[in-house]
């Protein structure tokens, strides 16, 4: 009975985390389809330790890190190949993506990616997002310093067109 109790925790937690996350694995990846792929790849890892991330004080925090790590993982890049969005996200999708947004951080490599979506979209201070890349705080402020640095260069490139 105790193990049923569990699961039906896990899928509380689950479900009620599901939209957020799937939010977050848009801007990471740009496309509906990897960002409900890279979700589900979160839950299947996450799943056989449900009961415990369903107990925990702040399971979206540990989950959002799960996430990140599977998205900059190596295994992933070569299961996944990333496509940079050529049209907007369908309208029927759960969050939209302004497409001059996601052409710039497609630009990026994925840790700055990661780095600049979890510090300005999911408003993240630099030691949770430490937290979640396994790295330093300072990692994840040259991270963000280089992205951004990336994004002015080619704003000021796309300007003088």
């Amino acid at each position: 009975m105790d193990v049923v109790d569990g699961e039906a925790d896990w899928g509380r937690v689950a479900g009620a985390l599901a939209p957020g996350l799937l939010r977050l694995a848009v801007m990471l990846t740009g496309s509906t389809t990897d960002a409900e792929d890279l979700l589900q790849a979160t839950f299947a890892r996450a799943q056989r330790h449900g009961r415990r991330i369903a107990a925990m004080a702040a399971p979206a925090a540990y989950l959002r890190t799960v996430m990140v790590n599977e998205h900059v993982s190596d295994r992933r890049r070569r299961r996944l190949r990333t496509v940079p969005l050529e049209h907007d996200v369908p309208t029927t999708a759960p969050v939209e993506v302004e497409h001059d947004v996601w052409g710039w951080l497609a630009t990026l490599p994925r840790q700055q990616r990661a780095a600049l979506v979890l510090r300005f979209y999911e408003d993240l201070p630099d030691g949770e997002i430490a937290a979640a890349l396994g790295c330093s705080a300072a990692t994840v402020r040259s991270h963000v310093s280089r992205g951004l640095a990336s994004l002015r260069a080619a704003l000021v490139t796309e300007e003088t067109r």
